[in-house]
């Protein structure tokens, strides 16, 4: 008999309908190949819900807050049952964007320079903090949002009006933009998966440009680099996944500038709707849907 999978997704996070495509598109591929499957949100009844359904494995299907920085996996720990993707500390450690970076910096890995800001200054005190630490334009973005919501590229002009957008967060980075090519490269389990390379159509690989179609981004597979180049971005990406002490699958995302990759940031839970990038990645290494699946499972019940 197939195992029972409970998917959790939804949520209440701004990237709960992403959540709910990669649950409904991961409980449509396990139903066919014969598992039992049941989907649920993330909310009071969870625990009955466990309790009666009895899974073997829980699949997190969450993606932003509440999902993957390490709230939602401290709920799954205490029901004692195995859950796919990475755990509590792990999770917190690489939603922080402030936390993952100073890890990055610490142990040498190229990252855009930052400066956290919490709406302190007059625009005329963060300008001048801006040139003197980072200069235009810059990149603008939550500490702790994923699949870049609310994050901007601005000139000085614009600046100060996308900021306002940000106030209800505390606290905000503020990053120098780095130019060049956007690459993405995943590691599955603990072995180096692949790259993709991305051309969007809009600024950049923003929130539309990741799941409208209508945006219409490239996805470049294979990535024109040397195989020098090539080693290089995934050794980073095995070192970082490590380094933040990942489970299951992670992507990175890098900038590619003047031969030098700039990690921007580690995905703990990376989409798995048709137009998400680890499943493609994989497909092209010759792992299909299921097969991706079913060795996110497996590295659950072998952690647990």
């Amino acid at each position: 008999m197939k195992k029972k999978i409970l998917i959790i997704s939804g949520g209440l996070s701004k990237e709960r309908e992403i959540s709910i495509q990669t649950g409904k598109e991961v409980a449509k591929e396990l139903k066919k190949n014969g598992y039992i499957v049941q989907i649920s949100e993330p909310n009071n009844n969870l625990e009955s819900i466990i309790k009666i359904f009895k899974p073997k494995i829980i699949f997190n299907a969450l993606h932003g807050q509440f999902g993957e920085d390490g709230y939602i996996q401290s709920i799954f720990e205490t029901f004692k049952i195995p859950y796919t993707h990475s755990g509590v500390i792990s999770s917190a450690k690489a939603m922080d964007k402030e936390i993952s970076k100073k890890i990055f910096i610490k142990n040498k890995i190229l990252t855009p320079k930052y400066i956290k800001y919490n709406f302190n200054l007059s625009k005329e005190k963060l300008n001048y903090l801006i040139k003197k630490k980072l200069n235009f334009p810059v990149v603008i973005k939550p500490i702790n949002e994923g699949s870049s919501v609310n994050v901007f590229i601005c000139n000085k002009k614009e600046l100060h009006k996308q900021i306002l957008k940000l106030k209800s967060y505390g606290e905000i980075l503020i990053e120098e933009f780095i130019p060049g090519r956007e690459i993405q490269a995943a590691i599955l389990g603990k072995k180096k998966l692949g790259a993709i390379e991305l051309k969007p159509k809009r600024k950049f690989y923003d929130y539309e440009a990741k799941y409208n179609e209508k945006a219409q981004t490239e996805h470049l597979i294979p990535v024109n680099l040397s195989n020098k180049k090539y080693n290089e971005l995934m050794k980073i990406t095995l070192q970082v996944h490590n380094l933040i002490g990942c489970r299951g699958v992670s992507r990175s995302d890098f900038k590619f500038y003047k031969n030098k990759f700039y990690l921007l940031e580690i995905n703990t839970q990376p989409g798995m709707t048709k137009l998400s990038l680890v499943p493609e990645i994989s497909a092209y290494k010759g792992i299909n849907f299921i097969n991706l699946i079913k060795i996110i499972l497996k590295d659950a019940s072998t952690n647990k």
